[in-house]
């Protein structure tokens, strides 16, 4: 029978329809649930490889796409990443705590998926209970300006993104979906001031420390814009847990490549060398 994919749509409390989607193989027995979602520019189909991975492993994966994504809702309506996590990621879990009633879920999360994730965790810190573990990839909030050069090419992406009103991420080749101004020019915001501040001024900076969940943080040493190796360590730092861990994925360290931005998640090498470790991850923090 293989692999299957079954789709539900969740609605939000400000009412927009989520796509989820369960990936699974209905001939193996379950090993666990693992709760995906990707960031800017994409959808489900970054997760979907390394989803299928885990399938043949015999673990259910459950993959959100962000509201304006994928099979999500299309709405007119600005959103951010404190919407992502507050209503998009919230309906998820609510719906694999509350209604299917699962526990022990793995989570691994692209880029912005992380961050949103993060948001999600701490403004609801009794979802932690069900979670054994995350593995970030290519995820941070406010390192990205590791340089002069760095500083100048976030603010101009904030002013053209202003002219524009979104980047046209399918004319430039960054992605399959455009994102709009409200939510570029937070993670702008965030990177220029080296803050992690949300709309109602919650410092998330400081609360990240509140999160006890294993966390695996995997970056891309050739990721020079998105999530550069140093930010993704000032941001992996600050939760404060001794038994989480970081890697780089270089040449220097044994990899295959320098991963970028991409191919640190969806790619021939990661397939190879990089999902295994959060499969490791995900096998090391069973309960």
């Amino acid at each position: 029978m293989g692999i299957k994919e079954n789709l539900r749509i969740l609605k939000t409390n400000d009412n927009i329809n989520i796509a989820f989607w369960k990936v699974y193989n209905p001939e193996d027995s379950l090993k666990g649930n693992i709760f995906l979602t990707h960031g800017f520019f994409s959808n489900k189909k970054i997760c979907m490889g390394i989803a299928k991975y885990f399938v043949k492993l015999g673990y259910t994966c459950w993959i959100m796409e962000w509201r304006n994504h994928g099979s999500s809702s299309k709405t007119k309506n600005d959103f951010d990443f404190e919407t992502i996590g507050l209503y998009d990621i919230k309906i998820a879990f609510e719906y694999l705590t509350k209604t299917l009633h699962l526990k022990n879920i793995n989570c691994i999360a692209h880029s912005g998926g992380g961050i949103a994730l993060i948001i999600f965790l701490i403004r609801n810190q009794s979802f932690s209970d069900y979670i054994n573990s995350i593995t970030l990839f290519g995820c941070q909030s406010f390192g990205a300006v590791t340089s002069v050069k760095a500083y100048f090419k976030i603010s101009l992406s904030k002013f053209f993104t202003y002219i524009l009103g979104y980047v046209p991420a399918k004319k430039i080749g960054l992605g399959i979906h455009n994102e709009g101004y409200v939510i570029m020019k937070q993670w702008c915001n965030w990177n220029l001031k080296k803050e992690f501040i949300g709309r109602t001024n919650i410092n998330y900076h400081n609360l990240m420390k509140l999160i006890r969940i294993p966390i695996l943080s995997i970056c891309a040493k050739g990721d020079n814009f998105i999530a550069p190796p140093k930010g993704c360590e000032e941001f992996f730092n600050e939760f404060n847990n001794e038994n989480n861990k970081f890697v780089v994925c270089s040449k220097s360290n044994g990899f295959k490549e320098n991963y970028n931005h991409g191919s640190i998640f969806l790619s021939r090498n990661a397939a190879e060398e990089v999902w295994g470790i959060s499969l490791k991850w995900i096998e090391q923090n069973r309960k």
